[in-house]
Order: structure tokens, then C-alpha cells, then sequence
């Protein structure tokens, strides 16, 4: 026990100096190796078989991960689908009453005219590191269940790998540019500016927001994949839950997709497209899982025979 917690208080010191000097790790090579070091971490002392066991049951999501990553940079190019810019401003100015949720939460939050200079207030802090949650917790969950109960890792796994790859196919079949971009483009009368990552300009962590947007893609926006496993995230825990205190974890997407309106990252009718595609991942995988594990109890009862 000595051995683990030196392990792994000196690799919450490393962790910490690379999220400071570097950023916080985002993309799926990053992430592996983070984790991979937090495996090393934890079975400190273990034999050499104990670390190589992570990189065995990681590279496939790893790989579908990268793949994703990069696949969704050029989703729009992949068959010259054309970009969605007007419907999702009509769409929210319809479910609210011609208002465009982004434009008031902006007047209302950052000021009139709202711009990206204008100081951010204690609530940016909260809504930042809410949004940048996204880039750890999936992945993170993930790797707690990896310690804990491998059959949940799977479970939890295979749902974070089906959101991503089915928002991938929305993307190529569906580009859409989201507020910040309409704005920019003239597609918006209001200015309404891209505060992403403001809320971390007073801890000196601000430049994250401009690497991560580097290996996105801009018109990716229907549906808010933020929204949508933020949502799979609170699903996972009211369905294996048992306490009444799991419903307070439906506060998460609802947090996140404030976040994603009020800056100008999503409209809401990406939230809503999102957090159905939770709900159908959810439902989804659950079926495939039944009939799953009824074939395999099956034949277990024709080999007894």
C-alpha cells in the first residue's frame, strides 16, 4: 500500500505540472498515455504483466477513439454534404418564442454587447470546467471501472464508444454550424461570441479552448456530443443506481448544456438531439446485451446435453 500511494501522489504531481505547463490531456493519444501511468501507478510493484494488461485491453477503444478524432475533423468533406446554417436559428427562436436562447444568455451573463474581452464573472470558472469535464470524466469513469468490475468497464465502454461513433455518421451526413460560427458569418443580427474558455482565464488556463478547437471541426454541431455523454454519464448512474440521490446526477447535462447555449457552442436543439442519442445508446446497447447474454446462456444449456 507504501508503494501505491507514493505512486500515485507522484503521479498526481506530474499530472498536475503537464496540465499547467502543457494543457489538459484531450486527445486520445494523451489521454492513453495518462492513463497508462495512472495503471502503472496503481499496481505499483506489480510484475511487468500486471502494466502490459492495460495496453491489451485499451487499443481497440483507443483506436476507435483516434479514428473518430480525425475522422471528425474532415466529417463534412467526406461526402460534400452541404452546411446546415439556418434551420437550428429557426428551430430555437420557435421553441422560444422568436428568442434565440444563446443571444439572451449572453445580454443577461456577459453584457450588452457581450464580448470576448468582457471580464468573465466566479460563474465562467464553474461553466469552463463543467465544459471541460467532457475531454476526462467518459474516459475517466472508464478507467475506474477497468479497477473495479471489468464487466462494468465493458458495459460502460462499449456505450461511450457507440455515442461517439454514431455522432461521427450524424456529422458526415449532417454538418451544421453552430451560434459562434453563424455569428461570425453573418448569419445571426447579434453578436454572439465564442466565451468557451474564458471561465479559466483566472487561473492562467485559458489556451486550452484554442488547441482543442485545432483538432475539431466547427461545423460538427448537430447533435452536441458535450450534451449527449454528459447525458449517457447521468443515464449510466440512475440505471445502476439505488439511492434516490442518483437523479442529482441529471444536474450534469443540465449544467452542461447550459454552458454549451451560453457560450455559443450549441443551440438547444443540439442539446435535445444529444441527450435522445444517450437515450438511445442506453436503450440500444441494453437490448443488444439481453440478446447477448440469452444466446450465450443458451448454448451453455445445449452443451450440457
Amino acid at each position: 500500500m507504501r508503494t501505491r500511494a507514493l505512486a500515485l501522489a507522484a503521479y498526481a504531481v506530474a499530472l498536475v505540472t503537464w496540465i499547467v505547463l502543457v494543457g489538459l490531456p484531450s486527445d486520445p493519444f494523451q489521454m492513453f498515455v495518462w492513463l497508462w501511468l495512472a495503471a502503472v501507478a496503481w499496481y505499483a510493484g506489480s510484475p511487468v504483466a500486471a502494466h502490459v494488461n492495460f495496453v491489451r485491453d485499451w487499443w481497440p477503444a483507443f483506436a476507435v477513439l483516434v479514428l473518430y478524432l480525425y475522422s471528425r475533423g474532415l466529417s463534412d468533406e467526406l461526402i460534400g454534404m452541404p452546411v446546415h446554417w439556418t434551420m437550428p436559428i429557426e428551430v430555437d427562436r420557435w421553441m422560444f418564442g422568436g428568442h434565440l436562447p444563446t443571444e439572451t444568455l449572453q445580454h443577461a451573463l456577459c453584457g450588452d454587447p457581450c464580448l470576448r474581452s468582457t471580464e468573465p464573472r466566479w460563474y465562467d470558472v464553474v461553466l469552463t470546467t463543467v465544459y471541460f469535464s467532457h475531454f476526462v470524466l467518459g474516459l475517466g469513469l472508464a478507467f475506474v471501472l477497468w479497477i473495479r468490475d471489468r464487466t462494468a468497464w465493458v458495459a460502460w465502454l462499449t456505450r461511450y464508444l457507440a455515442i461517439n461513433v454514431a455522432g461521427l455518421v450524424i456529422y458526415v451526413l449532417y454538418p451544421m454550424a453552430p451560434p459562434w460560427l453563424a455569428s461570425r458569418d453573418g448569419y445571426l443580427d447579434a453578436s454572439t461570441p465564442r466565451l468557451t474558455g474564458r471561465g479559466w482565464e483566472v487561473i492562467g488556463l485559458d489556451g486550452f479552448h484554442v488547441a482543442l478547437a485545432a483538432v475539431g471541426n466547427p461545423v460538427a454541431a448537430m447533435p452536441s456530443l458535450h450534451s449527449g455523454i454528459a447525458m449517457l454519464v447521468a443515464l449510466w448512474f440512475v440505471a445502476r443506481g439505488r439511492s434516490a440521490w442518483r437523479w442529482l446526477t441529471l444536474l450534469y447535462p443540465a449544467t452542461m448544456g447550459f454552458a454549451l447555449v451560453y457560450y455559443a457552442e450549441h443551440y438547444v436543439i443540439d442539446l435535445l438531439a444529444g441527450w435522445a442519442l444517450a437515450g438511445v445508446v442506453m436503450l440500444a446497447v441494453g437490448r443488444w446485451e439481453r440478446r447477448r447474454d440469452g444466446m450465450v446462456a443458451a448454448r451453455r444449456r445445449l452443451s450440457r446435453r
